[in-house]
């Protein structure tokens, strides 16, 4: 099945979800991945996968800046706020 390499916010949820339920030992664990998913491959999934990795990778070791964030009426009261998922997404996109 093909389709664009392209994921959608949910898709990324579905994934990450996925994830917590199918680990590294789970029996066809790739093919549950893309069927939770909907709509990837095997392969776009574990693609998908070894992105995630290397963008963690760069963040755990600190190539990946920490976003300098504006204090707005949103945040909280330590002054920190939170990525909604959009964000985060471009945030983590490999350059």
């Amino acid at each position: 099945m093909a389709s664009n390499s392209t994921w959608t916010a949910k898709q990324n949820k579905l994934f990450e979800n996925a994830l917590a339920t199918y680990d590294k030992d789970t029996p066809d664990r790739w093919h549950n991945l893309a069927r939770a998913v909907g709509g990837k491959t095997v392969e776009e999934v574990k693609r998908h996968y070894e992105m995630l990795v290397e963008d963690v990778e760069h963040i755990e070791s600190g190539k990946v800046p920490l976003p300098n964030y504006k204090a707005s009426g949103g945040g909280s009261s330590n002054g920190c706020k939170v990525m909604d998922e959009e964000q985060r997404l471009k945030y983590l996109k490999p350059q």
